[in-house]
């Protein structure tokens, strides 16, 4: 009688039960993984997270420089906003299901943190700072945009690093098409034509498809603080963002799309 089936039984119980024990599956630091570990897992789309006991806070001295680093957004949910049903209802924020699988997060976005009179001012400064990213809507339409933080110019109460800091402001999201991209009748903007092949356009109805245009869209961030390790000077929390879609080059209209997902950062002397 063989016993490996058997013990291959019992060894996968004693896996269960622990990680029951555990209270599930915790994050992997990736910091101890190699390349090999990560490809093609979709480790590398995940943020780092703090455990919950990380509860404290950091003061801040308006005489020191201060960054904060490593900022990792990762999307968990996206909205769009459609249109209503009648005139009489408010357009409504409709959740679509995000199609970019492995590379949707910002990562090592670092920026200026400075303490003023009015409370804390963050200032971005660059990293993988932008995602094309793309949803698919309960209906079939697919809308894709560029999820960024280009620019981020956020401020926030207090003069310390606490679990209810919450940071606010404007920035910059990025055009989804370059200049070099051509539509499916070679025309572009930098490159290709002007208008299809054999075809000229006529009336201002097809000016938007004839004439491309890099068109930069503003989105408002907020991100909430809700975990911080005093002794390594991370901290955690979620975030949420509203900025338009990709409105192809200028043929289209944009629509507002909410971006909910989570934090994670260093603060860091300079």
């Amino acid at each position: 009688m063989s016993f490996r089936p058997l013990l291959a039984l019992v060894l996968a119980l004693c896996l269960t039960l622990v990680t029951a024990c555990s209270g599930g599956a915790k994050a992997v630091d990736r910091a101890n993984l190699t390349y090999e570990d990560i490809h093609n897992t979709g480790l590398a789309n995940d943020c780092p997270t703090l455990p919950e006991s990380a509860r404290g806070s950091i003061s801040l001295d308006s005489s020191v420089k201060y960054q904060l680093r490593e900022i990792c957004m990762h999307p968990a949910e996206v909205y769009v906003k459609g249109e209503p049903a009648n005139k009489r209802q408010e357009a409504q924020f409709v959740a679509g299901k995000i199609l970019t699988r492995f590379t949707s997060s910002l990562d090592q976005v670092y920026g200026d943190l400075a303490v003023t009179a009015d409370g804390l001012s963050f200032k971005e400064l660059g990293g993988i700072d932008f995602q094309p990213i793309t949803v698919l809507l309960p209906g079939g339409e697919e809308v894709p945009f560029t999820f960024s933080s280009k620019e981020l110019l956020a401020t926030a109460d207090g003069s310390a690093l606490t679990t209810s800091t919450d940071f606010e402001g404007p920035y910059r999201a990025p055009s989804y098409r370059t200049s070099n991209f051509l539509d499916p009748k070679g025309r572009g903007l930098t490159t290709g034509y002007s208008s299809a092949v054999g075809l000229v356009p006529a009336g201002d109805e097809f000016t938007g498809e004839t004439v491309k245009r890099y068109v930069d869209g503003s989105g408002t961030m907020n991100f909430s603080i809700t975990k911080v390790d005093p002794s390594t000077g991370e901290f955690a929390g979620v975030f949420t963002a509203i900025q338009p879609s990709d409105s192809d080059m200028g043929t289209k209209a944009v629509v507002d799309v909410k971006i909910v997902g989570q934090l994670y950062g260093r603060l860091e002397q300079i």
